[in-house]
């Protein structure tokens, strides 16, 4: 009878500490956050097709994305800090809140893109198309807002606002 006990016992230990385990790492996969899935930070991603995807919150920090597709992205506070964003398409994304600093976007594609409140601060907008894109609350460097100012045309499809009225172009 006494025997049995301490068996039971240790066998009852055994499935709690294994229990435990399984629950820890069920806790940990579940609770990952899933932007530090998407960390694409000063990878070499030339002509990657991203489009058509969910995502937000992403990092894409000093990567090489030159003649990427982001077509139709929701990229809804992704960073793109100091990358090279050259000929990326850009078309119908999501850019809300994102972080352009820095980036080289010379002869990218914004058509209807929705870029409200994203940082361009320093970002090289050379060549790029800007046809019914959405630049509401961005603040620009005055020689770039006034060379956009220049091309800007169209009303964006989302959320029906005249691109040089988000420009504030006079």
């Amino acid at each position: 009878m006494f025997s049995e006990t301490i068996i039971n016992r240790r066998f009852f230990i055994l499935v709690n500490i294994l229990l435990t385990l399984v629950m820890s790492i069920l806790s940990l996969y579940c609770w990952v956050n899933p932007a530090w899935a998407l960390s694409y930070g000063k990878e070499n991603l030339v002509r990657q097709d991203f489009s058509n995807q969910d995502l937000r919150d992403a990092s894409f920090d000093h990567a090489n994305l030159r003649s990427s597709d982001f077509s139709h992205v929701n990229a809804q506070g992704v960073r793109f800090f100091a990358a090279n964003l050259e000929s990326v398409n850009f078309e119908g994304a999501n850019l809300t809140t994102a972080d352009l600093e820095s980036a080289r976007l010379t002869n990218a594609n914004f058509k209807e893109a929705i870029l409200e409140g994203a940082f361009v601060t320093n970002a090289k907008f050379e060549g790029a198309i800007i046809e019914g894109a959405d630049f509401t609350d961005v603040l620009f460097r005055p020689a770039i807002q006034k060379m956009l100012c220049t091309q800007a045309s169209g009303k964006n499809p989302v959320t029906g606002r005249d691109t040089r009225e988000t420009l504030l172009c006079l």
